[in-house]
């Protein structure tokens, strides 16, 4: 890193799952970023993760961590339910904010929060971290520079019968703490709403990144066998047409990706298991110039890249493809809409969408 870059403090918010196996490593191993604090309720896991890590320093307390001034910019990793309110109380205290997806469970909220971020002219990534994948990014500029006018559009995402095994096997070892602060009930009963919010934030984003907005949806879901597999159709804001497969869990390997077809070109694609940190295999062929075009992907620690860019959103106003706080509303809009249209067996267009997943 250049001498003279500068570096933004980061305080992380929840010492959970996603903070463990993504966020805390990806902070120290930023190249414009520090780990400035990390911040739980739960003594015991905030010292474990302290050890760890080792941040500048802790806190019990999320006010007196966002009043640090050596915090620049918070990451929210706490549980999907309290995303909006913890991440609405960094902006309330002037501190650019990434927080996971999805932004939050109803499209409410999220607007609620987009308007205030907006208002404080604060900044809020969503952590849809695949935006960073350098395979999905190529195809970006590719369907921008190259594709032309969009046709159809593509996108599945079923996870795989194994991917826990391989997960244990590549993630650190999770600890968890009695005195960790959890969401009332249990978020995992309601196991449709559960899938989607985690894996459909996911698959909706990618595709409203390489196909741009999304108008209407109409969705069906069915549960066989403990797999549930929802099939959405799509209406996209351009015209084009699209189809969503949503698989959880598939019998067999992780099995993710995506094809866009246009009037200059196309693009296919095959996405590994995240945890993988490997690239999306991508193939764009340009009919210009009757080639196959495809990028090498050689740093692909996607979780790395997302806090590089936030860290240099916030310092310098570099450019970034990451989810704003706007992508983060339509995403929660889409996934109102497909459970709705599951429920009604109908089109229901986003702009309509209202209530939570």
């Amino acid at each position: 890193m250049p001498e003279n870059e500068r570096r933004l403090g980061i305080g992380v918010l929840g010492c959970g799952p996603i903070a463990q196996a993504a966020h805390l490593d990806a902070v120290r191993r930023a190249r414009n970023a520090d780990l400035a604090a990390i911040c739980d309720v739960a003594p015991d896991l905030l010292a474990r993760m302290a050890a760890i890590h080792e941040p500048r320093t802790t806190y019990t307390d999320y006010d007196a961590m966002l009043a640090d001034p050596a915090v620049g910019g918070v990451i929210v990793a706490t549980a999907d339910q309290f995303h909006v309110a913890h991440a609405l109380r960094a902006v309330q205290a002037g501190k650019p904010v990434l927080v996971e997806k999805p932004l939050g469970v109803a499209v409410e909220e999220a607007e609620a929060l987009r308007a205030a971020a907006e208002a404080a002219a604060v900044r809020v990534q969503v952590g849809t971290m695949k935006r960073f994948d350098p395979g999905i990014a190529f195809a970006r500029r590719f369907v921008e520079e190259s594709l032309g006018q969009r046709l159809a559009m593509k996108a599945w995402y079923g996870d795989g019968t194994a991917r826990y095994a391989m997960t244990d096997n590549l993630q650190p070892v999770i600890v968890s703490s009695g005195a960790a602060r959890r969401p009332e009930g249990d978020p995992k009963a309601d196991r449709p709403r559960y899938l989607l919010l985690g894996h459909g934030s996911h698959l909706v984003d990618t595709t409203r990144f390489l196909g741009g907005p999304i108008a209407a949806v109409r969705a069906r879901r069915i549960e066989r066998f403990g797999a549930w597999c929802w099939f959405v159709e799509v209406a996209f804001a351009d015209g084009a047409v699209g189809h969503l497969d949503l698989t959880v869990a598939v019998r067999g390997d992780w099995r993710e990706g995506f094809s866009v077809d246009g009037e200059f070109g196309s693009v296919v694609a095959k996405t590994f298991n995240p945890w993988f940190l490997r690239a999306s295999e991508v193939e764009c062929f340009s009919l210009r110039d009757g080639q196959y075009h495809r990028p090498l992907g050689e740093d692909a620690h996607v979780y790395r890249l997302q806090v590089e860019a936030f860290a240099g959103a916030v310092l310098d106003g570099t450019p970034s493809h990451g989810a704003d706080a706007a992508d983060g509303v339509a995403a929660v809009r889409a996934l109102v809409a497909i459970a709705r249209s599951v429920d009604s067996d109908d089109w229901v267009r986003l702009a309509d969408a209202t209530g939570g997943v």
